[in-house]
């Protein structure tokens, strides 16, 4: 019996019946359940990147209980993790057109880096690009979460909205995120995050174009001499490489160019697509797949034999997806021409800047003209509650080519955000706010707005 007792014993040890003995600290847990939670707040705000984060600083500071929901691990967006860190432009024809909460922020990370800004005084000309400020994006990234945090703006980072519906008091948002599933009740909804993907899970009409524009994954290369190179045989070598196939065509247009500026803003990516997990696992590996391949090549080349990756961002950036079927549509006509709308909220300068399989030539306006960001444009029609800033405004595909950029999309986050608390506190609908009431508090919070 005792024989049989110990071989039991031995085959329960063996099969792993019994209870594992613990070590000093160790707690034994059964299996992990997410959790639920419910939240109610003034406003909230889907998107932590270019808008998002001006509007939630402004919401917060105007003293709306604010939370600020973010699918990445941190804040910024375009500026940050998809590394594009020049943000523009904030100053037109010699005189600043777009101020506040953005300007502000901008402002500190230059300080804080001991940079310089651009002399602005100085025209511009056809290269518009030197005026644009160029900034460190990790201390940006820091700076900024501070700026949200500073202004009571509950940060909720790894969570994405799965359904948006209308509630008596507002919206209810439900979000899942790693081990959580919250529903967020709100009286007032902001969509910023580029997709205007609140906007559409709200039941919402979107547009979109039938070929949108590139992404651009941003990165750094050294290890080479550019004075050493012999640019024309590399030139030479790379074409014949495109035309064989093992190269894509398009995705470099000019290898003397990403080689001269070693990487930054330089690869073109066909249909990135950021909307959702599946087109954004798709875009991301396809600008790190163009990158190593191309890195592969160009190192069989004299003179780049020592060619190395410096730095990469983690995401390929995107320009363009989906944009609301707003109130009212900016046109190109209406961005060319300078038009000061009647409910402008804040004024948007730069060129027409659409890339395409060709690359980019940016139209530039005529001196002295900028274009206004009217109110109607940020809403979705016949939505209340409901409003969006950064690149789903609702234009059409040249004038959202230049009103995409960051300065703009900072702009338009803080009059979003300023609307809504007026909707809030007067129990309206942003389109219900009167602009003399809208254009004081966005005044008050350092915003520049048109005199229209």
């Amino acid at each position: 019996m005792k024989r049989r007792s110990a071989i039991a014993t031995l085959g329960a040890i063996s099969l792993g019946l019994t209870t594992p003995r613990l070590l000093k600290g160790e707690v034994l847990q059964g299996p992990r359940i997410i959790k639920k939670e419910m939240l109610t707040t003034d406003i909230l705000v889907i998107g932590g990147g270019t808008a998002g984060v001006v509007a939630a600083v402004q919401a917060g500071r105007a003293g709306k209980k604010t939370i600020l929901v973010e699918n990445g691990s941190m804040l910024g967006g375009t500026t940050t993790t998809g590394g594009v860190a020049f943000p523009g432009i904030f100053f037109a024809w010699g005189k600043q057109v777009i101020g506040g909460i953005g300007w502000e922020m901008v402002q500190e990370a230059v300080a804080l880096n001991d940079d310089k800004l651009p002399d602005f005084s100085v025209p511009h000309g056809r290269q518009h690009w030197h005026h644009q400020v160029r900034l460190n994006g990790p201390l940006y990234a820091m700076m900024i979460e501070d700026k949200c945090v500073e202004a009571g703006v509950n940060l909720r980072f790894y969570e994405t909205p799965v359904e948006v519906v209308q509630h008596k008091e507002g919206w209810k948002v439900t979000t899942i995120g790693k081990g959580t599933k919250t529903e967020i009740f709100c009286n007032q909804l902001i969509d910023c995050t580029g997709n205007a993907f609140a906007v559409s899970l709200a039941g919402f009409n979107l547009l979109r174009e039938k070929e949108t524009q590139p992404g651009t994954l941003m990165f750094r290369i050294g290890g080479y001499s550019i004075d050493q190179l012999d640019m024309n045989r590399i030139k030479d070598e790379f074409n014949a490489a495109v035309n064989r196939g093992d190269l894509i065509k398009g995705e470099f247009l000019n290898v003397e160019s990403l080689l001269r500026n070693a990487g930054d803003n330089v690869q073109h990516i066909a249909g990135a697509d950021a909307t959702t997990s599946v087109s954004h696992t798709i875009a991301n590996i396809s600008g790190r797949a163009s990158l190593f391949r191309t890195l592969k090549f160009l190192r069989t080349l004299p003179g780049l034999t020592g060619l190395k990756v410096l730095d990469m961002q983690n995401e390929t950036a995107v320009r363009e997806t989906y944009r609301i079927d707003s109130i009212y549509q900016v046109t190109h006509e209406d961005y060319v021409m300078g038009r000061i709308f009647e409910d402008a909220v804040c004024y948007s300068y730069y060129p027409i800047d659409l890339h395409d399989e060709q690359g980019v030539i940016p139209k530039h306006l005529e001196e002295g003209r900028v274009a206004s960001v009217p109110l109607r444009a940020l809403i979705p029609k016949g939505s209340r509650n409901l409003i969006v800033a950064g690149r789903c405004i609702g234009s059409d595909r040249l004038a959202n080519s230049a009103l995409r950029v960051q300065a703009s999309c900072m702009g338009m986050g803080q009059a979003a955000a300023a609307a809504a608390v007026l909707a809030h506190t007067q129990g309206k609908t942003p389109a219900e706010v009167a602009m003399s009431d809208l254009k004081k508090l966005l005044t008050e919070h350092g915003a520049i707005v048109p005199a229209g």
